[in-house]
């Protein structure tokens, strides 16, 4: 094996072709699908089954729903496009190095259209139930003030979302991080996802993704679109600073170049982000 001077006492396999990454319109479809099963079933959840006679699954459940969208579609598509499903998560992923900035607005565009599409079918399903009025049972859809479930003010949920965000996007960047533990970053994440509604939907309702919010308010309209900025704005922000700082707290990318003629892990199993190509290992 050709001597590849590690800088610790790491067992190095051997080197094998990291997987080719898939087209940009495949990545862009599955993106689409997975920002889709999020609004259908995080947002579907709540207006759907949270309340439901004698059996409704309350705060806890909804906020386990959210989770779980996130984690069955990461573990389902986290390999071809790298699993973002949040414009947010896409922003941070760039400004950390993980993510081509190239595709930033082409990922933000399915995702916002995966949003609306299951925002779209949320209505068409819970129009079915009688007594159902899109006025008065919305879609799940976030704000504040006097739309806040809990009445917060608009600093307050500001606050919230942008901490929240920049939480869940170092939650991200760490369990993808190549020096963590392989194979367990999805279950984090949704996890992470999970805890993040259990504090916040009282004060939002949740975003830390505005794909995620500007479906339901397109179509609620009213004061949910007139405080969806909001909504962008704050996840953003708060996903823009983990992405900045997360180099600085950690003390390094957490990705490394695959090698040219041996590496670790394949770097497709690990990161969130672009996935290259590597050449195999010279026989001995």
């Amino acid at each position: 094996m050709a001597d590849l001077s590690p800088s610790d006492n790491a067992v190095y396999l051997p080197g094998e072709l990291a997987p080719v990454q898939a087209a940009l319109a495949n990545r862009l479809a599955v993106e689409f699908l997975g920002t889709f099963w999020l609004v259908l079933g995080g947002c579907g959840s709540a207006v759907l089954a949270a309340a439901f006679p004698k059996v409704g699954i309350g705060l806890l459940g909804v906020s386990l729903a959210f989770g779980l969208t996130v984690l069955t579609m990461a573990f389902a598509f986290g390999h071809i496009s790298g699993g973002h499903f949040n414009p947010a998560v896409s922003l941070g992923l760039w400004l950390s190095g993980r993510f081509a900035g190239r595709n930033l607005l082409a990922y933000w565009v399915a995702q916002v259209v995966g949003g609306l599409a299951g925002a779209g079918l949320l209505y068409g399903i819970a129009s079915g139930q009688p007594g159902y009025s899109l006025a008065t049972n919305g879609l799940a859809a976030n704000g504040y003030g006097a739309a806040s479930p809990g009445g917060f003010s608009l600093l307050a949920c500001f606050l919230t979302e942008v901490v929240m965000t920049m939480l869940f996007l170092y939650i991200i960047l760490g369990a993808t991080d190549t020096r963590a533990a392989k194979g367990f970053g999805p279950i984090a994440i949704g996890l992470g996802l999970t805890l993040i509604h259990l504090i916040s939907i009282p004060v939002t309702n949740t975003s830390v993704n505005p794909a995620r919010s500007l479906g339901p308010a397109l179509l609620v309209g009213g004061v949910a679109l007139q405080q969806v900025w909001l909504f962008w704005a704050a996840p953003l922000l708060g996903a823009a600073l983990a992405g900045i700082s997360y180099r600085l707290l950690t003390g390094s990318t957490g990705t490394e170049p695959v090698a040219a003629v041996a590496q670790r892990v394949s770097i497709a199993t690990s990161t969130i982000g672009e996935v290259t190509t590597s050449t195999p290992l010279p026989k001995p």
